[in-house]
């Protein structure tokens, strides 16, 4: 079994703006004292967050839960792997390339941030 919930950040509406280092702690909070230790993953949806900013909030999730967490904290964002591709392909087969290594750089990014060492290198470097 795995989790698929939303990272604990403000509603939209709410016109509050939290560090990443919040959402985390808030995140890891809630889960320790809700999930079960038998449940063997937590992958998140990016819930409307920017590719970057859902990417930093795993990061900093599993930098603050480090390997004492009793499962694996993951990523199983749709929009915010799949936006910046979509915005570079535009349809047009003269884009396939470029969206391709879009996506390949938002998932390499992200299994980074799933080991708790993602940075701003890792964002700028290439896909390549």
């Amino acid at each position: 079994m795995l989790l698929k919930p939303n990272m604990i950040v403000p509603g939209e509406d709410s016109g509050q703006k939290v560090g990443v280092n919040a959402v985390a702690e808030a995140t890891v909070r809630c889960l320790r004292s809700a999930v079960p230790a038998a449940v063997p993953g937590i992958v998140f949806l990016s819930g409307g967050q920017s590719s970057t900013l859902a990417t930093q909030h795993l990061n900093a999730m599993n930098k603050r839960a480090g390997s004492s967490a009793p499962w694996a904290l993951s990523f199983s964002f749709g929009r915010a792997l799949q936006e910046p591709a979509l915005g570079i392909w535009k349809g047009s087969d003269a884009n396939v390339h470029a969206a391709q290594q879009s996506l390949l750089h938002r998932a390499m990014c992200n299994k980074v941030a799933r080991r708790g060492e993602y940075n701003d290198s890792t964002e700028h470097a290439t896909a390549a």
